[in-house]
């Protein structure tokens, strides 16, 4: 392997890492989620807020976290929001009720994003065109392990030492993650390129970001297109344990496909990458997405009572095609603004995860009743993610 391969290969493997925050965060205590309300006396729908909460606090802290490193640089980010999630990960395993656990999770939320915002702009501060593409999808790729992983570790941690072990293993991993960074990360954002970080100029990026129509319909395409498949997510205890009657350690039945799916988009746009224009490969994932939501609907449809593997079977294919689009839309967003990619990188977090914490609190709950239900909410969100994305095509075309 050429030099520059191994380097860009470390790289993609720490940042892929640092991601792993944010879903550990989400997926690994989902096993434990009845118990951890039984030990807490709080109902099923107050522990569904466990994960509102902390959805609703890493989207705004979101915004934060690309100014941040766009004003100081990005290396004390990243080590002052790992260092915080360790502590707030111990706080949520010694937590006496279930407000002191929503008070941590908040504070797992406002560090759990840093990775993945103050990551996306690393990669575009130190290389252009394919190449960023390429790392882009290494990144995901890797970090698509983590949502397989998490849930099958949580079960068997529930299972081996009680649920408190869960949030003791997060805290684990977030002081692991504050000594790699300390001795691998080095700092891609100089002095002389960074912006002061003063709310009246942030507010003013933040407005001219938002302004741009085609921020807009980007943002919001590639936002639904993962709302079609977050909705499994907060969805996973009552469609996994009552609807296909599998157990606590069985989650990997339905991540293990998921992420397989997306891991494997992710491979393909790397590949394509310099191969294929961007808009063959994100016209790509959505011929898949459609075939897979479907897919999805049809088997819903025909069969009384959904089973497995066909019930998750094309969740495999969804994620192939989110995967496969997400990095070509991720960097034609941060492209349009060159001296703002962290702010954008931030701002496209925020609204993505604002949508689905969203769907965690309000629209999981209210469909997550049938397997028919979910299946036309996630074509209901990628069909919408489809017309964003051709009102933006249609933009392109009018201005050539």
């Amino acid at each position: 392997m050429p030099h520059s391969a191994r380097s860009h290969f470390g790289l993609a493997l720490l940042l892929a890492a640092l991601s792993t925050l944010g879903p550990f965060s989400i997926d690994t205590f989902l096993p434990a989620m009845q118990a951890i309300g039984q030990s807490l006396s709080a109902s099923p729908l107050q522990m569904q807020q466990a994960l509102t909460v902390y959805l609703l606090c890493y989207a705004v802290m979101m915004l934060w976290h690309g100014s941040i490193s766009d004003a100081i640089g990005r290396r004390p980010v990243v080590l002052a929001t790992t260092l915080l999630f360790s502590l707030a990960s111990l706080g949520c395993a010694l937590a006496p009720s279930l407000g002191w656990l929503l008070l941590f999770r908040g504070l797992q939320g406002l560090c759990g994003g840093a990775g993945l915002v103050v990551g996306r702009a690393i990669i575009r501060d130190k290389l252009d065109g394919a190449e960023a593409q390429r790392l882009m999808s290494q990144v995901t790729m890797l970090f698509s392990l983590s949502p397989a992983i998490a849930p099958v570790v949580g079960g068997w941690l529930f299972g081996a030492f009680g649920w408190h072990s869960i949030f003791v293993f997060m805290a684990l991993i977030g002081l692991a993650l504050f000594v790699m960074s300390w001795f691998a990360l080095d700092e891609t954002h100089h002095a002389h390129l960074r912006t002061p970080l003063a709310w009246r100029s942030l507010l003013k990026n933040y407005l001219e970001v938002l302004r741009k129509r085609d921020f807009q319909l980007l943002a919001a395409a590639v936002s639904c297109n993962f709302a079609g498949f977050f909705l499994y997510i907060p969805s996973a205890p009552v469609f996994l344990l009552q609807h296909l009657h599998l157990r606590p350690d069985q989650f990997l039945w339905m991540f293990g496909p998921a992420v397989s799916g997306i891991m494997f988009g992710a491979y393909l746009s790397g590949k394509m990458a310099g191969r294929r224009g961007a808009r063959e490969i994100v016209t790509l994932g959505y011929v898949l997405m459609f075939a897979a939501a479907g897919a999805n609907l049809a088997y819903n449809l025909l069969v009384a009572e959904a089973a497995m593997p066909w019930a998750v079977l094309p969740l495999a294919l969804y994620t192939t095609g989110m995967s496969l689009a997400a990095p070509s839309i991720t960097l034609n967003l941060m492209d349009q603004f060159p001296a703002l990619r962290g702010t954008v990188s931030s701002l496209q977090g925020f609204l993505q995860t604002m949508l689905s914490s969203i769907v965690a609190g309000v629209v999981a709950p209210l469909v997550w009743g049938s397997t028919l239900s979910l299946a036309w909410c996630m074509a209901g969100f990628l069909l919408l993610g489809f017309v964003f994305r051709s009102a933006y095509r249609r933009r392109i075309k009018l201005r050539a």
